[in-house]
């Protein structure tokens, strides 16, 4: 194919190779933009969905999932007690679909089993491997994320499936692209970062001018969304009701030396000295607000084990989702919540706050709050996500001393931000491009080579 040299330069920019096939048709209960993206999956082979919460990535994974396994069996793994909710949702649309705790429970079509669980499987049984909730990746040197990527290297076909990543931590692209066989993490900090010695962590930041550049490699790859409009598509069918956030501010007197406790000065050293003391005043502010609507169902975060004992004590009639708790008494207690048999829910967004749906919530509150972005985006997205259809509120219960982890968390939600608005930027100028076949440069200028070559 002829094409001038403004294309054979563009050409040579990297990208993923499709490595996947021509799809059947897809059914009918997935969306417009959802179709989009799983024909784009299927037709790479090794693909990324990188969709806001609440967008079907249950729909879409269980769809490629059915496709790419031919007449074998196909993989999914989960976040524990998520394992059922996409059996359920699978079942209903008419896959065949199993929960699966080792090898032996295995069968043809579609196999769902929990990430604490991969011990005991057997990667080549299996024609291809989905992640949900695949941020498990992150952390360069995770254990997690290097036994996965070893486990399944030889999975024809990968689906990686998570909400947009974290805001602070542009290596998680890269380590999905190296679960995905795409590019290895190092030689993507090597194209397109540099190390910020500036800073004391020596952070990786992407170069200034190679940043349309990056993000278009990844799009060569992934899809990324937080809305259907980011993918040329109609988004009014998906916007979100308003949240409400509401702080609260306790007292409680703090009678132990912990340092220096002002505000301005809290630090992971002395936070938790902080919050023990004030974990009592905060969790009679959550019960106070709950027994004042006691007929809304109630989801309560907490951050640790202490703040979690002083809400039971606060609040005897709510249930625990612990993570000391067995599998089935979690999956338990979590299934009470969502049918309504308990309205007061009390866990912690590193237990529950990925991957699961309480659309029928419109109630939280955070009696604690780490300083990660992602577990407060992850949590507050359980409720504010798309199919909820009431105003959410959100409580904020804040203790004297624990300001700077609001600071933190908003300054890293501005990032988030700018993170979206990039990808969005990309997706609009590859979506496009979904033909991934190489052109060849044809030249049309005759050239003579030196005498001394001859």
């Amino acid at each position: 194919m002829n094409m001038d040299y403004a294309d054979f330069i563009a050409s040579k920019k990297p990208r993923a190779f499709a490595s996947g096939f021509d799809p059947a048709p897809v059914p009918a209960h997935l969306f417009d933009f959802q179709a989009d993206v799983v024909r784009f999956a299927i037709k790479q082979g090794r693909a990324a969905l990188f969709l806001d919460t609440g967008l079907g990535k249950t729909a879409c994974l269980l769809e490629w999932s059915e496709q790419c396994r031919g007449d074998g069996a196909a993989l999914i793994l989960t976040p524990l007690a998520v394992a059922r909710q996409i059996e359920r949702e699978g079942n209903r649309w008419g896959y065949n679909c199993r929960v699966i705790r080792e090898q032996s429970d295995t069968g043809s079509g579609i196999n769902i089993c929990n990430y604490d669980r991969i011990d005991k499987l057997d990667a080549s049984a299996f024609d291809c491997i989905a992640l949900d909730e695949s941020s498990i990746l992150k952390g360069l040197h995770g254990a997690m994320r290097l036994q996965l990527t070893e486990m399944f290297a030889g999975t024809p076909y990968r689906l990686c499936c998570t909400a947009t990543p974290a805001p602070n931590d542009h290596t998680e692209l890269g380590n999905h692209a190296e679960f995905l066989g795409v590019m290895s993490a190092q030689e993507m900090l090597a194209r397109w970062f540099i190390n910020d010695t500036a800073e004391a962590s020596q952070s990786w930041r992407l170069k200034g001018h190679a940043r349309a550049a990056f993000w278009d490699w990844v799009a060569s790859w992934a899809r990324c969304a937080s809305s259907p409009a980011d993918l040329g598509y109609d988004a009014s069918r998906f916007e979100l009701p308003p949240m409400q956030i509401h702080r609260h501010r306790t007292q409680a007197e703090i009678s132990v030396d912990t340092g220096d406790l002002f505000a301005a000065h809290l630090s992971a050293t002395n936070m938790h000295a902080v919050k023990r003391q004030t974990a009592d005043a905060r969790a009679q502010a959550v019960a106070a607000l709950v027994s004042g609507d006691p007929s809304e169902p109630w989801l309560v975060w907490c951050d640790t084990d202490y703040e979690a004992d002083a809400l039971k004590a606060a609040m005897p009639h709510a249930i625990e989702v612990r993570g000391s708790m067995a599998p089935d008494r979690k999956e338990e207690n979590l299934d009470k919540f969502v049918t309504g048999q308990s309205v007061t829910l009390v866990t912690k967004p590193g237990v529950a706050g990925m991957g699961l749906n309480f659309q029928h919530c419109a109630r939280m509150a955070f009696v604690g709050r780490s300083f990660s972005y992602e577990s407060w985006y992850q949590a507050v997205r359980r409720c504010h996500r798309f199919g909820q259809k009431r105003p959410v509120h959100v409580h904020l219960i804040v203790a004297e001393g624990e300001d700077q982890i609001g600071r933190a968390i908003d300054a890293k939600a501005a990032g988030h931000a700018e993170m979206k608005a990039e990808m969005a930027l990309a997706m609009r100028r590859n979506t496009a491009k979904a033909d991934n076949a190489r052109k060849f440069y044809n030249p049309t200028m005759d050239a003579e080579l030196a005498q001394w070559i001859k």
